[in-house]
């Protein structure tokens, strides 16, 4: 009986173990058998591999395979299992050297060619390897680039299965086999394009300097989604730790553009008849990241947020408070992050002009408040900003300097109240106003200026005691645009009425 050994990553959601891939052969009939709970992908494997194997010119073992996943608890999914597999294969038929396979993680399906094909997950399995001491990986050729933003991991490309047995015997690989696709970019879209609306441009401003929800509501036409689309521009580039997170979710998600870290907040917007699995994320068995995740870092924009349906509305309750969504499924609990920023953009009935300075609402009064009613009272409550949007006049539009400020100038106002609120909550290790617990608000930082407002609004029932902790988290993101050691009681007043959705909203700035 021959034993041959390799490496490679088991993955449930962005938690990955190391994977032991286990083959002995001989003792039996010819046949290959696969165990260690692998999923219905993964066990296509034996025949895939072998097929593969025969392509590339090397041989199958004539006898029993039995190739054991460990550990066998584990749940395994995925096609990234085939290189190790045959690699595995190969070093117990003596095909191969085995000295590199013991520092290894190997990554990649194979085509029945004998080429090796891009994975999903290559980065977050690389970036556990590397965590457990692994010091190579062999990945897919057009996944080299990827592989390599995890320091501390010597990346092999591979093409195909000779490719593969040339690294394992440590010979080089031509460089036209590790050719890498280009990296699509974006344009960032820039606030100068939205003309008027101050009040609203404000509003985005506080929420980019603290990380807060916004809730717009206005007419079709007024620039709701205009606005929504503009936050990631004036949102601070990501961190390093942040880059690589935002990087290993898309790359789970098999998004073809992982080949450096994103330093832009990333920007997701789900349609309206989206279901409640793709944007929170599911599967039969793993469970795969939603839109709140592939938003981590950066915002979720909810456009016609009222025609969404109820119970996809309702399960964003639990990932806006934690910033993660668990998601249980049959043979695993897979825990995602999905730390964002909310938008939400409706109008204020199905035909969209009630309220609306000189616009004709068609719609029944019972319409009107059956629509009203699709955002409930739970989900609004958790929306730091409500931002009421109304029609701007031809004078207006028409004025030299109603396009306002670019994005750029605003970005750098927002980076500067960011610094001061890491400087400020550095003890504790978060950097946004929107993280801040309301024990640690109340109690652990120096209280607003001001705050009996609060107590009034409380006693007439506008304020609930989350939404005291909102105003009082505005009111400090308030306070750090304008540079202020603490919030002085014109900022709780602004912070109040940008919570209750108050017509009149001092505009600050430059």
């Amino acid at each position: 009986m021959r034993l041959g050994r390799a490496r490679s990553v088991g993955l449930i959601g962005l938690e990955a173990t190391l994977v032991d891939v286990e083959v002995s052969v001989g003792g039996g009939l010819p046949r290959t058998v696969l165990v260690g709970l692998p999923d219905a992908a993964l066990h296509e494997a034996r025949d895939r591999c072998r097929a593969a194997v025969a392509s590339a010119g090397f041989g199958w073992p004539e006898h029993l395979v039995t190739i054991n996943l460990s550990p066998a608890s584990l749940p395994k999914a995925g096609t990234h299992f085939d290189v190790a597999i045959i690699a595995a294969v190969l070093a117990a038929n003596g095909a191969v050297p085995s000295g590199l396979l013991a520092d290894s993680v190997l990554l990649g399906e194979v085509g029945l060619d004998g080429g090796v094909r891009p994975v999903r997950g290559v980065l977050p399995a690389v970036l556990a390897a590397v965590r457990e001491g692994i010091g190579h990986a062999i990945v897919p050729a057009q996944q080299v680039r990827e592989a390599r933003l995890v320091d501390g991991a010597r990346v092999h490309g591979i093409a195909s299965l000779a490719d593969l047995a040339a690294v394992l015997a440590g010979q080089s690989i031509p460089e036209a086999a590790t050719v890498q696709p280009p990296v699509r970019r974006e344009r960032v879209a820039d606030l100068i394009d939205v003309a008027g609306q101050l009040e609203a441009r404000w509003a985005l401003e506080v929420a980019a300097a603290g990380a807060h929800h916004v809730h717009f509501l206005g007419p079709p036409g007024v620039g709701k989604t205009l606005l929504a689309e503009r936050l990631p521009g004036i949102l601070p580039d990501l961190s390093t730790a942040d880059a690589l997170e935002v990087a290993a979710i898309r790359s789970l998600v098999g998004l073809p553009d992982v080949g450096e870290l994103p330093r832009r907040p990333p920007y997701a917007a789900p349609h309206h008849s989206a279901s409640v699995a793709s944007i929170t994320g599911g599967g039969s068995q793993i469970a795969r990241p939603g839109a709140i995740s592939l938003a981590h870092r950066g915002v979720l924009f909810l456009d016609e947020a009222p025609e969404f349906s109820p119970r996809a509305l309702e399960a964003l309750r639990t990932p806006l408070e934690l910033g993660r969504i668990e998601l249980a499924r049959a043979r695993a609990l897979t825990s995602y992050p999905a730390r964002f920023q909310l938008v939400l953009a409706s109008n204020p009935c199905p035909c969209g002009q009630a309220g609306t300075p000189g616009g004709v609402c068609t719609c029944p009064p019972m319409a009107v408040r059956r629509y009203a009613a699709r955002l409930s009272g739970p989900i609004l409550d958790r929306i730091d900003i409500a931002q009421r949007l109304r029609p701007m006049t031809r004078a207006y539009l028409r004025a030299a300097g109603s396009a306002g400020e670019p994005s750029a100038a605003i970005a750098g106002r927002v980076v500067e109240a960011r610094r001061r609120q890491v400087h400020r909550l550095r003890e504790w290790g978060w950097s946004t106003n929107a993280e801040v617990p309301g024990p640690v608000l109340r109690r652990k930082l120096p209280p607003p200026e001001g705050v009996e407002l609060l107590d009034e609004a409380v006693s007439r029932g506008q304020l609930s005691a989350r939404g005291v902790d909102k105003v009082v988290r505005l009111a400090w993101s308030i306070a750090d645009l304008a540079g202020a050691a603490r919030p002085r009681p014109s900022d709780v007043r602004t912070a109040l009425a940008m919570r209750r959705g108050d017509d009149a909203v001092e505009v600050r700035g430059g």
